[in-house]
């Protein structure tokens, strides 16, 4: 018998190239002989193995008490977890990307209660280890079994560090075993516990952190303070504010950030003294600025910089150094403005509104400095107030470049530097005011700056903002162009629009003429990716209809995507 290595040798050069090591008899392949001498040979060595002492068996895996998925959505979710690919460098054609269903169908089966089917959970840990933001959602569904396959294969050695297991958590009653995992536990799940702490009672929370705060890693403090944000209230201001002389420069930029979204602290009063000595009105200057055509004389914003950034500005977090670009001293005052708390500028300003102070002209081309804080702080301080100021209007905001002398976001936007984010803005918004002023955005000035807007707001979008995105992207085809400049738009109405609307939208998917002018095949192509769209949200409605046991609207809607039926 030749050796295994001759056998690989032969098979490897094929045996037209070199003769088969073995007895090759009148009528036979050399090949099929070289085969059956592999097999036997390897039985053979199988058949002389001496077996080994068995390993020491893992521990059972935990109990997960919530209920199993209903059989049509384990089986969607197997599809799902096998499209991963995706579409990724081909074009798409009229199928839904499962792909990107995939986030939304987590959500909802965590949501209604549901735990991953145990066969499916590699495949889920798989995804999830591929896409980080299907994370905390896949890592929520799997539950504590994650946690115990994550500690049996380093693949998914993520799921550890990640933030889930919470259905592994102890019972909020049982206050030794939360003592216990807080003390012994994984860091995960120590980020969970102390998460999902804060959520029921804040002030346990904070007495666990501040039990092992002086041994907690740089990093893990960092962590565990940002967990802080969750139930936020002044009971936090002592601990925070010794956190201000902290070791860790990131440790006090976090606490000094959280101190100023109190806008009773001790910090922000601090940081209140100083600001308003940044600005003040003067009530009958001579404005001359370069978004008004003329001189006006009124009140104007008169801006005068800190000179200095003492200790105890570094202690409240304002950083020294200046960016590349940027001047020190306005470096330093567009933070003390930021940490200021903005309810004391209108009893500073003559009792004057956010709109109106947002309306004042700003001295000496400070304007954009000044308001970009301002910008920050409704941001920090969840200011809805002035955060509709500083937006404005959504007719008058333009594409973000119109550099116009109106209040609002647009009349900085164009100014040199300006480096506010009008989606963060909407974010402080109520969910129907923030639908309301991007519809009337899209409305009024197209899809070409939107996409950034469409991202906050909820899911799905209300009637008004899904008529305005369709009709937008109706418009776009009737100009000829292609639709691929609308893709991210499209993904987006296909994750977010109602799914009620897909009937509604059929007639969108037709073919019309071609424009005189217009893109060859692009009607064509549009026609496709409204099929996609159609398809999408009637998919989507099947999906959810399996999860909750309700009714999806629509009796066709695996239609669109070959083998997707429950």
């Amino acid at each position: 018998m030749a050796s295994w290595g001759e056998l690989v040798s032969a098979a490897l050069l094929g045996t037209e190239r070199r003769a088969a090591p073995v007895p090759v008899h009148a009528g036979r392949e050399p090949a099929a002989a070289l085969l059956d001498a592999a097999a036997v040979s390897t039985v053979r060595r199988r058949a002389g193995l001496r077996p080994a002492p068995a390993a020491e068996r893992p521990a059972v895996a935990p109990p997960d008490p919530r209920p199993e998925l209903p059989d049509a959505a384990r089986r969607r979710l197997a599809l799902l977890l096998a499209d991963r690919g995706g579409h990724a460098g081909s074009r798409r054609g009229a199928a839904p990307d499962l792909t990107e269903l995939l986030p939304q169908w987590l959500a909802t089966a965590g949501e209604q209660g549901y735990r991953a089917p145990a066969a499916l959970l590699p495949a889920l840990l798989d995804a999830a280890r591929a896409r980080t933001d299907l994370q905390p959602a896949a890592l929520a569904l799997a539950g504590p079994r994650a946690l115990w396959l994550a500690r049996l294969n380093d693949d998914w050695k993520f799921a550890l560090r990640g933030i889930g297991g919470a259905a592994a958590l102890p019972a909020r009653q049982d206050h030794a075993a939360s003592q216990r995992l807080w003390e012994e536990g994984l860091f995960a799940e120590r980020v969970a516990l102390l998460s999902a702490t804060r959520r029921l009672d804040p002030a346990a929370g904070l007495a666990l952190l501040a039990g092992t705060w002086s041994t907690e890693r740089a990093e893990d403090r960092l962590m565990f303070l940002d967990s802080l944000r969750e139930g936020l209230s002044p009971a936090d201001e002592p601990f925070l504010e010794k956190a201000l002389s902290d070791r860790s420069r990131n440790v006090r930029a976090t606490a000094a950030e959280l101190l100023s979204a109190l806008p009773e602290s001790a910090l922000a009063s601090r940081m209140a003294e100083r600001a308003t000595a940044c600005l003040r009105l003067d009530e009958a200057a001579e404005y001359d600025g370069a978004d008004r055509e003329q001189p006006t004389a009124g009140p104007v914003l008169v801006v005068t910089p800190p000179r200095a950034c003492d200790a105890g500005m570094e202690r409240d977090g304002v950083v020294a150094k200046a960016p590349a670009g940027r001047g020190e001293r306005a470096w330093w005052m567009t933070q003390l403005l930021e940490a200021t708390p903005l309810g004391v500028w209108p009893g500073l300003l003559g009792g004057r509104s956010p709109e109106e102070i947002v309306a004042l002209p700003v001295a000496d081309g400070r304007r954009t400095e000044v308001h970009d804080a301002w910008c920050r702080a409704a941001v920090r301080q969840r200011n809805a107030a002035w955060a509709r100021a500083l937006l404005g209007a959504p007719t008058a905001a333009g594409n973000g470049i119109s550099g116009s002398a109106a209040p609002g976001i647009a009349a900085s936007d164009g100014e040199a530097g300006s480096s506010r984010d009008a989606a963060k803005l909407l974010g402080v918004l109520p969910a129907g005011e923030r639908a309301a002023w991007v519809a009337e955005f899209i409305a009024s000035h197209g899809l070409s700056d939107a996409f950034r807007l469409l991202g906050v707001c909820a899911v799905p979008w209300a009637e008004p903002l899904g008529r305005a995105v369709v009709d937008a992207l109706d418009i776009a085809r009737d100009a000829g162009s292609y639709p691929w400049s609308f893709s991210g738009v499209m993904g987006l109405a296909e994750r977010c629009l109602d799914p009620a609307a897909a009937d509604r939208l059929d007639m969108l998917t037709a073919q019309g003429g071609e424009p005189e002018d217009g893109s060859p095949g692009a009607d064509g192509y549009w026609s496709e990716a409204f099929q996609r769209l159609v398809g999408t949200l009637r998919l989507r409605a099947t999906m959810h209809a399996e999860l909750t046991g309700r009714d999806a609207p629509h009796a066709g809607a695996d239609s669109g995507h070959a083998g997707a039926g429950p």
